[in-house]
């Protein structure tokens, strides 16, 4: 499949994620929406990068991040986040079920957050991969690690105001927050309120 689409063509989506059925990957793609489920790995950054540089080459319109993943790998966080930097469309997300780990930095990257009211929020730090090597090489990767870490420290620290320490204490302790939680804490600018007349 072409990463992007031809002129006078719609968009194709890129390789389906384990579980949603083809016809619903195409009918999300078309209304600019894009999924992040289950454990962030590489080939998931890969996948989510193909998708929004997609839909960013094709309309200005602002895309849609579902997420629903309670964390991953910091190194494929890092590499959806370089893409959000580099994209003109804005970037909304959508907390679906939960985030936590290194998917908050992708959460902080974004231009709006929200979540639906029954989401949860785990501020834990992200793991390092395990490496393997001479000392001197496991020592650089560890540096590499926390150079990172300090990347999604100063980022959360960015949109939810609070001191640095504060986050790193909260990401050390594991704290888990509830979407109310997570909207006096900064990490979201809004909960998704029912409908009034309730559900039909």
């Amino acid at each position: 499949m072409p990463l992007f689409p031809q002129p006078n063509q719609p968009p194709e989506w890129p390789p389906q994620q384990p579980g949603f059925p083809g016809w619903l990957e195409e009918r999300l793609f078309e209304q600019r929406i894009v999924m992040l489920r289950g454990q962030l790995t590489g080939d998931t950054a890969t996948g989510i990068a193909a998708a929004l540089l997609t839909l960013d080459s094709a309309a200005p319109e602002a895309i849609q991040l579902h997420v629903a993943a309670p964390g991953g790998e910091l190194s494929a966080a890092l590499a959806v986040i370089d893409v959000i930097d580099s994209l003109s469309a804005p970037v909304h997300v959508l907390v679906t079920s939960e985030a936590g780990g290194a998917v908050l930095a992708i959460l902080a990257a974004a231009d709006q957050r929200a979540a639906y009211r029954h989401a949860r929020f785990k501020l834990a730090e992200p793991r390092a991969a395990g490496v393997t090597g001479t000392a001197d090489e496991v020592a650089a990767a560890a540096g590499q690690h926390l150079r990172e870490l300090e990347e999604v420290v100063v980022r959360l620290a960015g949109i939810t105001g609070k001191p640095r320490s504060r986050i790193e204490d909260d990401l050390a302790a594991g704290r888990s927050l509830s979407a109310a939680e997570a909207l006096e804490y900064g990490l979201i600018d809004e909960v998704i309120a029912p409908k009034k007349n309730g559900p039909r």
